[in-house]
């Protein structure tokens, strides 16, 4: 069988087409490319066009269209975007959406070093970045390995990526001095070269090559994705926007506000608790808690269903919350964030979201205990809505064998819209 995979790549100013067919003898990839700015979408589909007529191949003849899907240029992107949706809407062939970051880890030059973290960090303009992590593992396809991704796209200022740096090697075996941990490249190397100087000679960091993601790259991932059966309809594709907005509004500037929107310190991100995460979740619970959870408390929660999601952080593990959605009510088993992730706004974020999801099943509420002499934590969810429900007489244990009352906490949920950390 030869699959027939059309890239396209529009993320930053270089417009790109690429062709990749595999077949049982061979793997070859062709591509046109132009670099300039706003000229992507009176570009793109002629490139196709003769990059196809170059290679004997008719549209007809494609498996699959596959973008790169950001992040990058607001326009670029849904130029890629909507190329690829509308050409499988017609030939009624799956997209393939390859996010543009990972795309530039693909490009690196240097050999691949099983467990090495590859940070990608490219120019978003306004002294920011797009910054996004992936190491490489062992994998099942012929290429022996795959990348797993480690930080999901987030934007951060430039002078921002060095600390988070520093947060991400925290969390790593150390260095032996020879073979670094962190490998860094990116077009913001370019951009910025005051970032570049200030990365330069870090213990167990090595500065790669100032990429950006080009088609052929989109290509090759794209194939690996389309083995591994990630392949989406076209109405399902859609760009990754990571800034939230490019300048406030003029509402926004009459109050007060001036430049463009301030990144984050760090964005925290937020994913389902999967078993390899559970180590982590065991090891913060152990070191906030008197009476802590075990793994095996967490796994039996994964098995029997419940709600589970961690917050991670530059590629740690920050924090974690596990809930049962009962047919009447939400009930919030355990929630807990690392001592040095506190006061980031994590636990709000975490219950946040532990409170939407009940929205989105319809449950009316909201309930969970604390111990009465846990006065941070009922100081906490107070200031989030919560109420002092009911008392359960020895419901914790307690130092020197006795037991400790609990404060049942409930929140009403039912007319409480979109509310946020």
């Amino acid at each position: 069988m030869t699959v027939s995979i059309l890239a396209l790549e529009t993320s930053s100013s270089l417009c790109g087409v690429a062709l990749l067919t595999q077949s049982d003898q061979e793997l070859r990839v062709h591509a046109l490319e132009h670099d300039a700015t706003a000229e992507h979408a009176e570009r793109l589909l002629p490139m196709v066009d003769q990059l196809l007529a170059r290679q004997g191949m008719g549209r007809s003849q494609l498996t699959a269209v596959a973008f790169g899907q950001g992040p990058g240029g607001f326009t670029g992107l849904r130029v890629a975007c909507g190329v690829a949706q509308g050409m499988a809407f017609a030939l009624d062939i799956p997209v393939i959406p390859v996010p543009s970051l990972l795309a530039v880890a693909a490009r690196d030059s240097a050999p691949v070093v099983p467990g090495l973290l590859h940070v990608i960090v490219q120019d978003a303009r306004m002294d920011e970045v797009y910054l996004a992590a992936y190491r490489v593992v062992a994998g099942r396809q012929e290429a022996g390995f795959e990348w797993e991704p480690v930080q999901a796209p987030i934007l951060l200022g430039s002078s921002q990526v060095g600390r988070w740096l520093e947060h991400a090697a925290a969390g790593l075996p150390p260095s032996d001095g020879r073979d670094p941990a962190i490998r860094v490249l990116g077009d913001a190397l370019l951009a910025y070269p005051g970032l570049r100087r200030e990365l330069e000679g870090k213990a167990g960091l090595a500065i790669g090559e100032p990429l950006r993601p080009d088609a052929s790259a989109v290509a090759r991932m794209a194939l690996r994705a389309w083995h591994a059966g990630q392949a989406v309809a076209p109405e399902l594709a859609a760009p990754l926007y990571v800034r939230d907005k490019v300048a406030y509004t003029t509402l926004e500037r009459q109050q007060g506000a001036g430049g463009n929107p301030r990144a984050p310190e760090f964005q925290v991100s937020l994913e389902a608790m999967r078993t390899e995460h559970l180590d982590d979740v065991a090891d913060i619970e152990q070191r906030v808690q008197s009476f802590p959870w075990s793994r095996g408390n967490f796994a039996d929660g994964l098995h029997a269903g419940y709600g589970a999601w961690v917050a991670r952080l530059a590629g740690r593990t920050m924090g974690f919350c596990m809930t049962m959605f009962a047919p009447d009510v939400a009930h919030v088993l355990v929630i807990a964030v690392a001592p040095e992730g506190q006061r980031r706004g994590i636990g709000g974020l975490l219950l946040a979201h532990c409170e939407n999801e009940a929205r989105a099943r319809g449950l009316p509420a909201m309930v969970l205990e604390v111990r009465p002499s846990n006065l941070n934590a009922l100081e906490f969810y107070k200031h989030k809505g919560y109420e002092l429900l009911a008392m359960r007489k020895d419901y914790y244990p307690a130092a020197q064998g006795r037991r400790e009352d609990a404060c049942v906490m409930q929140k009403a949920l039912a007319d409480i819209q979109g509310e946020s950390a």
